[in-house]
């Protein structure tokens, strides 16, 4: 580099500073989300306290500006699944972006999207080829226009309750009305209930059906269909002429102690399965459309139809180094192995509270995606205060155990979904025993507070008087 070059260089980089920006303007974050942004986060989060500023993190940890630390139970709904900032992953970032790759040119063959899709296809062994885009709803778009095409019907079928995205293709399979509402007209798609081979069978019949999407367990309320459902689901499907789509956008890559959800069950081989979120490492955004051969020779069917379907920033350089990365630290640290002992470790802990809490109906899921259940209690004091709550708004009782979980105990976790009375945990795959313990603890106690009509009931009047003014 030429002393020129170098002088240029330098002055650059001092007209942008990206860290005395932030020193600069980082306090007015809240502010700017609400001029810039979507105005109603910053107002939902003051509302239920968790407008909080946190500095830094790492692995399965927040800290705030007082050095507090936070435990993370949500995992930025899923995509933190090695926790945050990864020495591997970061690694393989800073390398790939030193290295000054060709990246995009459009008409080559780099050779990481090749050895990201190999290492893929290892841990998908009846499934033969990738394409990569962007997020978890891209890789849905995908596998419905694979179907659609392929098939050449136009019929989706999607389980009541499902979450597969929010772009126009993944909405129309979308099984929660709320999402839906006001965007229509929407893809001719039906919903059939999780489960129910009867209505599966009828829908069948009537010959236009390309595909049965389905998340093996569903984020929304952590549920799953009955033992035998999903191969019996595929039976019926390949006996029909139509196609099984797995989305293991958040299930997959060992959030439930395999690497698939759907390898939970003997003999369930989806045409194309879906992949995104803990892909990315947390850092570059990606999503993995994942199929059978035959699929994509028939989509990609000739040179005119090389571009059919493609994603401008698709198998860009640092998001297949990012997914190396998380698959290499999969293998390496163990990491289902991991999901399997933790997870069963919190679950049965969970499990066993609930003969102690009347509000407290059931723990479920798999590895570390698990759901707690709250139901209406048998003691006269307490159906009233539920009954209040149930009044305004299904779901508040749930709000109002994860907002003592954050303001008193500094852990974050969510509700399941919209109107249910459900919390689901899905941390960072990386926990460990201290974790369930610190988790298990924080619960019991706000649990206990929510049984002796403590200062919980204080937030739940918050509750109410907010559903109420929103209605």
């Amino acid at each position: 580099m030429t002393t020129a070059e170098s002088a240029s260089e330098s002055s650059q980089a001092e007209e942008f500073d990206l860290g005395k920006l932030l020193a600069e303007r980082g306090a007015e974050r809240y502010e700017l989300h609400t001029r810039y942004l979507n105005h109603q986060l910053p107002r939902m989060l003051h509302t239920i306290g968790f407008d909080k500023v946190y500095e830094r993190a790492e692995g399965a940890y927040f800290w705030d500006a007082d050095g507090n630390d936070y435990l993370d139970m949500l995992a930025g709904f899923g995509v933190m699944g090695l926790g945050r900032h990864h020495p591997v992953v970061r690694k393989a970032l800073h390398d790939v972006v030193d290295a000054g790759l060709a990246d995009l040119t459009r008409f080559d063959c780099q050779p990481l999207p090749g050895l990201l899709a190999e290492k893929l296809l290892a841990h998908s062994p009846h499934l033969d080829r990738v394409f990569f885009g962007n997020s978890g709803t891209e890789a849905v778009e995908g596998a419905l226009k694979f179907a659609r095409f392929v098939t050449g019907r136009p019929r989706i079928l999607y389980c009541a309750h499902a979450f597969h995205g929010l772009t126009t293709g993944s909405l129309s399979v979308n099984g929660e009305s709320g999402f839906r509402d006001g965007f229509a007209p929407l893809l001719p798609d039906t919903a059939v209930p999780l489960g129910d081979l009867d209505v599966l069978e009828r829908e069948l019949r009537k010959g236009d059906v390309a595909a049965l999407i389905v998340e093996p367990i569903q984020g929304k309320g952590v549920l799953e269909g009955p033992p035998g459902w999903l191969r019996a689901a595929q039976e019926l499907l390949h006996r029909r002429g139509a196609l099984l789509i797995a989305d293991e956008v958040q299930t997959g890559l060992g959030r439930t102690g395999d690497f698939y959800a759907y390898q939970h069950e003997d003999g369930v081989e989806p045409d194309l399965v879906c992949v995104a979120k803990a892909l990315s490492g947390g850092y570059v955004p990606v999503g993995a459309t994942i199929g059978k051969d035959w699929i994509f020779k028939k989509v990609y069917s000739s040179m005119d139809r090389v571009l059919v379907h493609s994603a401008s920033f698709g198998s860009n350089a640092q998001a297949m180094a990012a997914g190396l990365a998380v698959l290499s630290v999969m293998e390496n640290e163990q990491i289902v192995a991991n999901v399997r002992a933790t997870g069963e470790r919190l679950r049965s802990r969970l499990a066993a509270l609930t003969d102690q809490y009347e509000m407290l109906a059931e723990v479920r899921g798999r590895g570390l995606m698990i759901g707690i259940e709250f139901g209406r209690p048998r003691s006269l004091k307490l159906r009233s205060r539920w009954a209040m709550l149930q009044a305004a708004r299904k779901g508040l009782f749930a709000q109002m155990v994860v907002v003592p979980l954050l303001q008193r105990h500094r852990i974050l976790t969510q509700v399941s979904g919209d109107h249910m009375e459900v919390i689901k945990l899905i941390p960072p795959l990386i926990i460990g025993e201290r974790e369930v313990d610190r988790f298990v603890d924080a619960f019991t106690a706000v649990m206990d507070d929510a049984h002796n009509g403590g200062l919980v009931w204080d937030f739940g009047k918050t509750l109410v008087k907010q559903a109420v003014a929103n209605r």
